[in-house]
């Protein structure tokens, strides 16, 4: 078996492998030759490594930075998945989404981030084999599910606004395409569970994924191409383009002769709604970035692994892809009146946090809709209108006049049932539409 360490995509650190194999018959990928075990490889190696010991100070300040990461991702995330589920106004197809992303990020944070940055800072593995699966399977699996929760939100905003006669996802369906997104994460993950192992060197433990003829071959290759493909490029494509569809719908100007308080209004929904999401995007567009540059970087020139600033190097832009996870909560309570709400409800036992009856009126569920009632009532006016009869008899039919009038406001009344039955079921089908577009966009 050859070495497989410096093959790894995800958050095992395959830069912290390639460091602690050096010299040992597994590390290849440094120049180490295999079966090679004469003191003098032994001391160089321990020289080498010797390179990477950071002092107290500078540990203390990574630890510092990535225990602020993990508290505040993990604590943001489940509030947001609180906000969401515990009201029902905010149960909307959009926000399902974002449970998931908050679902996802929540786990990397609380399962990877600590545990890769003890692993990258002592390289050695103190948590066993069945953890040592885990942790090269579960990255690809939560950032795969992040981003597509991001385009599958995408995708939605861009059937509302382009296409808004079509039926929205239902519940049952966005449940559905959740689940799917999960599924597809298990399998493109697995290869990294499956070909995990620890392997028990003098003086120390690695965790790495093995793969079958080495990082070198040509079915390793193609798998870290097709993992950085669908967890970054292929889904920021998507929602690069659907987003500048609809920024340009939303932006690009108002439909002519429409000057309505209720347009204006659902067109402000709208524009925060997207404003937000592409906050989102592009936020884990930039985090992401440095990280897959890096190892691209240093898969082509292994010489930089040398280099005497490359475990900072590695550490920030670690740092800054983990940091993508404590971000969106900050981001929704900024530019969301619901979840700021939201927020400030959670966090009203803090004395400098005042929550407003304002603040507690926007994630009740509204009971009363003033234009639906209104709209109804005009239609129920109209009805009304067209059951009015007029007797023209004079008073000494008197009786007879009475059964004719009600005769005729019966057969009024039945005549006109069916045709206005569709009417009020039309009538109703649309407010109710608009006043869901407002409710999602909100």
């Amino acid at each position: 078996m050859t070495s497989g360490p410096t093959a790894n995509w995800n958050m095992s650190s395959r830069w912290n492998m390639s460091l602690a194999t050096a010299g040992d018959p597994w590390g290849q990928a440094l120049g180490a030759p295999a079966g090679n075990t004469s003191s003098p490889v032994a001391s160089s190696a321990a020289n080498f490594s010797n390179q990477f010991v950071q002092p107290s100070w500078r540990i203390a300040l990574w630890s510092l930075a990535y225990g602020g990461v993990v508290a505040v991702a993990v604590f943001g995330n489940l509030i947001v998945i609180w906000i969401i589920l515990a009201h029902k106004r905010m149960r909307t197809v959009t926000n399902y989404f974002l449970v998931n992303l908050a679902f996802s990020d929540a786990s990397m944070a609380a399962f990877n981030t600590l545990i890769n940055f003890i692993y990258a800072l002592h390289s050695e593995w103190y948590f066993g084999e069945a953890y040592c699966r885990f942790h090269n399977f579960f990255p690809i699996t939560a950032v795969f599910a992040s981003i597509y929760s991001m385009t599958a939100i995408a995708v939605d905003r861009y059937m509302a606004i382009i296409d808004p006669l079509k039926p929205r996802l239902s519940a049952t369906a966005t449940k559905v395409v959740i689940a799917s997104i999960w599924i597809l994460a298990f399998l493109l993950a697995f290869p990294q569970c499956l070909y995990s192992i620890t392997k028990v060197m003098p003086g120390r433990t690695l965790c790495y994924v093995a793969w079958p003829g080495g990082p070198k071959q040509h079915f390793t290759k193609l798998y870290h191409v097709i993992v950085i493909v669908l967890v970054y490029c292929f889904p920021l494509l998507v929602m690069g383009i659907t987003y500048s569809i609809v920024g340009i719908t939303l932006w690009g100007g108002e439909i002519p002769g429409d000057t309505s308080n209720k347009y204006h209004e659902q067109l402000k929904a709208k524009r925060k709604v997207v404003k937000m999401m592409i906050v989102v995007v592009l936020t884990f567009a930039i985090c992401w970035l440095p990280y897959h540059i890096y190892f691209i970087v240093t898969g082509i020139y292994q010489q930089l692994n040398r280099w005497k600033y490359i475990q900072q190097i590695y550490l920030g832009s670690f740092w800054l892809a983990m940091s993508s996870t404590m971000y969106n909560p900050i981001i929704y309570c900024c530019l969301n009146k619901r979840f700021r709400a939201g927020f400030k409800q959670a966090f009203r036992w803090c004395p400098f946090i005042e929550l407003s009856s304002y603040d507690e009126l926007e994630l009740k569920a509204a009971r009363f809709h003033p234009i639906q009632q209104s709209s109804l009532y005009a239609v129920s006016r109209m009805e009304s209108s067209m059951t009015v009869v007029f007797d023209t008899n004079d008073g000494d039919n008197t009786h007879t006049s009475c059964k004719k009038r009600a005769a005729l406001r019966d057969t009024s009344f039945n005549g006109c049932s069916r045709r206005n039955s569709k009417t009020i079921s039309t009538a109703s089908s649309l407010i109710s539409s608009l006043h869901t577009s407002v409710k999602d966009y909100s």
